[in-house]
């Protein structure tokens, strides 16, 4: 008689993995955007759809205060399939950053891109500046920010890419040049966006915030081993459909045995036709990357979440000595009882 398969309730925790990824460029250009608020006329904020809650930055909300922002969830048609869910929880979204303007995109859709288009056009209009509307496009990194630069000029003026843009983090190391996104009317010069490095962080208060994070490439594939994050993949999978891998494997909650299934199927062996495991884990991730191994949220959204998410990072403390002080003492205490265990 076949067994019914039951997905894991929850996935195991990892005190080992490292809590921030905030670099040197990285507060270099959170600097310099500071410096460009004076002249900025609106804050584009985008926001990865998948983790509309883990993809939030105080740091940037607390230091670009002050002016008018719209919200872009991006990727959008990597986590919705225009689901019944899908309408409810960009509702819930909605109502988080009442009264501000939210929009959900996906760049390559150009209903989506005319959306933001108009929001500028409209935003610019009632500035009344003669000098034309300059706005900065802002985030973490790998959100998306380029690419929505690069549709926006595509969309509004029929131009090519401006910026460069790359499947990992850190392509945007430096404030870029301003670039014209809407031609200007008789009375103005029209709109102009700049893309700025997606800014980390300081200071991530839990591992499963640093693994949505990590799968959804804000961080370098480097940082936390491929299969770790292809096992908090498979684990979310499960929960969501986890027929989808049926190809390589039936369901299942242990990774090595569909990474294996994976590499055999896909050919990636090694010397001795020994399955390369690694390999196998880091073409799953960028399949689901891709959109093609399921498309859903890893965030539980709720009315309260923004409001507990918040709480939780302001149990760190909001500056970064303060976000590097709990770093040192996370490893100190993962140090010690790696000690206490081998003892």
């Amino acid at each position: 008689m076949a067994t019914t398969f039951v997905p894991r309730a929850a996935f195991p925790y990892l005190d080992s993995l490292p809590r921030s990824y905030f670099l040197g460029h990285h507060a270099a250009g959170l600097s310099k955007m500071k410096t460009m608020l004076s002249s900025t006329n609106l804050v584009i904020e985008c926001r990865d759809y998948r983790v509309p809650l883990t993809s939030r930055n105080p740091l940037l909300e607390e230091s670009l205060a002050g002016r008018e922002r719209l919200v872009v969830y991006t990727k959008k048609d990597l986590g919705s399939v225009g689901r019944a869910e899908d309408a409810w929880r960009e509702d819930i979204i909605r109502q988080w950053h009442h009264p501000s303007q939210v929009l959900f995109s996906n760049y390559k859709d150009k209903k989506d891109i005319r959306k933001v288009l108009h929001f500028a056009r409209a935003h610019a209009s009632a500035s009344n500046s003669l000098t034309g509307s300059r706005m900065m496009v802002v985030g973490m990194p790998n959100v998306g920010k380029s690419s929505l630069l690069n549709a926006l000029r595509r969309v509004g003026l029929g131009k090519g890419k401006a910026s460069k843009t790359g499947a990992q983090p850190g392509v945007t190391r430096k404030i870029g040049t301003v670039v014209k996104i809407v031609e200007g009317a008789e009375s103005g010069e029209g709109v102009y966006l700049v893309d700025t490095p997606g800014v980390f962080i300081p200071y991530v208060p839990d591992a499963d915030s640093m693994l949505k994070l990590s799968l959804c490439g804000s961080v370098k594939d480097t940082i936390i081993p491929p299969t770790t994050l292809a096992d908090y993949l498979l684990y979310h999978i499960n929960r969501n459909a986890p027929d989808i891998y049926s190809h390589y494997s039936l369901p299942t909650n242990n990774i090595t045995h569909l990474l294996e299934s994976v590499a055999r199927k896909t050919g990636r062996l090694r010397k001795g036709g020994i399955p390369n495991v690694e390999g196998s884990a880091l073409w799953l991730i960028q399949r689901w990357r891709a959109g093609q191994l399921g498309k859903f949220v890893l965030d539980e959204i709720t009315e309260d979440a923004v409001d507990r998410r918040r709480l939780e990072i302001e149990g760190f403390g909001g500056s970064m000595n303060q976000a590097r002080k709990a770093e040192k003492n996370v490893r100190r205490e993962t140090s010690r009882q790696k000690h206490l265990d081998a003892g």
